[in-house]
């Protein structure tokens, strides 16, 4: 069968821990979720607004598609958030990688505030003078002729599709509608209709068929050796996350296209992109894909900063170099609550043994009390990934709430 093919996750190493014994620290508990000031009777009430009002309103009036960790933010800077009460806390999930560069990093905020006083959006209609600049920057840093700017992710993996079967039918020859997209089992890229057809993952699909057709799976790390294009989801993973600008980078491999989102704007501003050769890019022609927000100005002056700051302040070392010390410290504690440690750079993970007296939550929970910030995902894994300008000091500072959170149940 001819097909094409795209690679949609990371590999992680996973090793067991074991450490020596440490105490528990103490923090005052947040409230919990009920409260005596409900959503009516805030608006008589003077001053911010707490903690619980803020998660009932947001109960009341918005969509029930997440469940967060109860903790209200409004300000961060560098690897520190802060919540409304004004306790503060370290940032151990990035916005899912989105802040690989810190909080509101003062760079890339001057470059938002600059262009958007200038010209922020003109659509595709017309040339602008700041896509052009971009376009060279980013293909030029990852080696690519050509780049199709987009908004989201997702966008970024659903333009991926398009452009994989435009050239399985204008370059490959394969007949009419019978191109095969085949995704590796266990991805994740999204929640549009594309996304969860690929998707092996009950919470992501169930409910929402009937899915798209032309998309197969294969298990993970079973590329067969066909004439195919090489997709590299680095959205999450990309952007010197894991102590490589791409993951991919640590098997030494290059794609044919590479999809890049989230760190792209250090969290200020969705941006994301499609890189590959003409070969593929120019498979599609005007009026066949693209976006209005896709290349604006703005985005493509915050994406350049973005960029910029990855190579100036070294992050793709510190990442390396950081991830090691998280790595090697926590697989010292002397606990059989957690059963395994993994990962590369700063995107790691802890595996949580799940009882009837705790589990990954209950973990979180009370490593925020502790001051650190970190979510569940997948039920028994916490992912651990600080934003890469953490310094030495503050890793080790995290990984010593970490040994005594774990070490207090």
């Amino acid at each position: 069968m001819q097909s094409i093919t795209t690679y949609l996750q990371s590999t992680m190493f996973s090793k067991l821990i074991r450490s020596p014994s440490l105490a528990v620290l103490c923090r005052g508990v947040h409230a919990s979720l009920s409260s005596a000031t409900s959503v009516a009777t805030k608006k008589t009430i003077q001053g911010p607004p707490s903690s619980d009002y803020i998660f009932e309103r947001e109960a009341k009036y918005g969509a029930h598609n997440y469940h967060p960790l109860p903790v209200a933010l409004e300000r961060g800077k560098g690897v520190y958030v802060w919540d409304v009460e004004g306790r503060k806390y370290f940032d151990f999930l990035s916005a899912y990688s989105a802040v690989n560069q810190g909080h509101c990093h003062p760079k890339i905020v001057d470059a938002l505030k600059a262009q958007s006083e200038k010209l922020t959006l003109t659509s595709r209609a017309f040339y602008n003078d700041v896509l052009g600049e971009y376009e060279e920057f980013v293909t030029k840093m990852f080696n690519y002729n050509k780049v199709l700017p987009m908004n989201t992710g997702v966008e970024a993996g659903e333009t991926a599709c398009k452009l994989a079967r435009k050239w399985a039918y204008t370059v490959k020859g394969v007949p009419k509608y019978k191109a095969k997209i085949i995704f590796a089992a266990g991805n994740f890229w999204g929640r549009t209709m594309s996304a969860i057809s690929s998707s092996t993952d009950p919470t992501s699909y169930d409910g929402f068929g009937p899915f798209m057709p032309g998309f197969e799976l294969i298990p993970y790390n079973d590329l067969p050796a066909l004439e195919v294009l090489f997709i590299a989801d680095e959205i999450q993973t990309g952007l010197a996350r894991t102590g490589k600008m791409l993951a991919v980078d640590h098997e030494n491999v290059r794609p044919d296209i590479i999809l890049l989102g989230k760190a792209l704007s250090g969290g200020l501003y969705p941006v994301s992109a499609v890189l590959c050769d003409d070969e593929v890019m120019l498979t599609i022609k005007p009026g066949e894909h693209g976006s209005t927000y896709g290349g604006n100005p703005l985005a493509c002056r915050v994406a350049l900063a973005a960029l910029e700051v990855i190579e100036e302040e070294g992050l793709v070392k510190n990442a390396e170099i950081m991830g090691n010390i998280l790595r090697n410290e926590l697989m010292k504690t002397p606990s059989d609550i957690v059963t395994c440690v993994r990962g590369r750079g700063l995107l790691n993970a802890i595996v949580i043994r799940e009882t009837k007296d705790y589990d990954a939550w209950k973990v979180c929970l009370r490593l925020r009390d502790n001051g650190l910030l970190a979510k569940p995902t997948h039920g028994d894994i916490i992912r651990l990934a600080p934003p890469l300008v953490i310094k030495e000091d503050e890793i080790r500072e995290c990984i010593e709430i970490i040994h005594k959170t774990i070490l207090s149940f």
